[in-house]
């Protein structure tokens, strides 16, 4: 039977106080930084989830989710679909549990997030890109019965991910602008959930890199689209396109999308190594490449949009790269 997705609405302060409370032995309370500046940068600030025990923010939402299900549910085990980074979260967290954990990821993803996970004890079921997508929608997997963490489309997932919005704006109260890398929405959608929750001034726009803009396509089109994705080093973000039962809430929550180029992934990801000594995926390092493209960004029916004046905060997503490509990015190239 096909899985229903459910109906979504934003985390409400008590559910993200709630969740900090439950992963609180899970996950860290990472640091915000500031990126020391250069002449004609804006003032940028770095929220460095690649702190965090598997290297992403993906094992706060995985934690809450696995703490919030019921007890019965687990008998099975569990599983999840994901390029790497969630696949890990919801990896770590089984293993603390002591549950099976499965795996389907798509043949896009990289094999140190693959390594991760089997390290973490989880099975990998490698499917092609589509049918990863698929299970994203159908919420299930033939012959897997364990309990679907969905990485994207679950209130306890995005509630988890809310948590940084509120760490966020405790670090820097008047934060005018949150640059989050967007997948499926699931942490741009909680991060700006928290914000508006908590009163706060700051908007959420999301990062797409050029090569996967499903949110851009949606928002030009006034509703969930689908694109042709082309592969590309940043694994950890893009799809083909926008859920469904996500676009209330990433429509509604964000004030548009950033994109960048290869390019510019691959000069931010130079720029966190040499500058702050930070390691950052491709998906992780979209947030700084838009902050530092200056760009701006693409809104409602496709209009453009300025990123408002005051201090920038890059959620800094992921720090899982591959060895090669690190070494590819810093000799001054763009991976294949």
């Amino acid at each position: 039977m096909r899985g229903a997705a459910p109906r979504l609405e934003p985390p409400t302060l008590d559910e993200i106080r709630a969740a900090r409370d439950r992963i609180a032995g899970v996950a860290v309370r990472t640091p915000l930084l500031r990126l020391p500046p250069h002449p004609d940068e804006p003032e940028v600030w770095l929220k460095l989830e690649t702190l965090q025990p598997i290297g992403s923010f993906k094992i706060r939402g995985a934690g809450n989710a696995l703490a919030l299900a019921p007890p019965a549910s687990l008998t099975r085990g569990v599983f999840t679909a994901s390029a790497g980074n969630m696949a890990q979260g919801v990896a770590w967290c089984a293993r603390a549990a002591g549950l099976d954990c499965t795996v389907v990821v798509p043949d896009t993803a990289p094999r140190a997030k693959l390594n991760a996970v089997e390290r973490l004890g989880a099975r990998i079921v490698p499917v092609p890109f589509e049918r990863w997508w698929r299970v994203l929608v159908e919420r299930r997997f033939e012959g897997l019965d364990g309990y679907f963490v969905h990485p994207v489309s679950d209130p306890a997932v995005i509630a988890g991910n809310a948590t940084i919005g509120l760490e966020i704006l405790e670090d820097l109260p008047d934060a005018a602008t949150v640059l989050v890398p967007y997948g499926g929405g699931g942490l741009s959608s909680g991060i700006a959930s928290a914000l508006r929750a908590a009163g706060a001034r700051a908007a959420t726009f999301a990062c797409e890199v050029e090569t996967a803009t499903p949110f851009v396509a949606s928002l030009a089109a006034g509703a969930p689209s689908t694109i042709t994705y082309r592969k590309s080093f940043v694994d950890g973000i893009g799809s083909g396109g926008v859920l469904e039962e996500m676009w209330p809430l990433v429509s509604t929550l964000l004030a548009g999308s950033c994109v960048v180029t290869l390019e510019d992934v691959a000069a931010a990801i130079r720029a966190l190594v040499s500058r702050a000594r930070v390691v950052a995926e491709g998906a992780g390092a979209s947030s700084l490449a838009a902050a530092l493209a200056g760009r701006g960004a693409a809104g409602p029916g496709g209009a453009p949009v300025a990123l408002p004046s005051g201090p920038i905060v890059c959620v800094i997503s992921g720090g899982n790269i591959d060895a090669a490509r690190l070494a590819a990015v810093l000799e001054g190239r763009v991976p294949d």
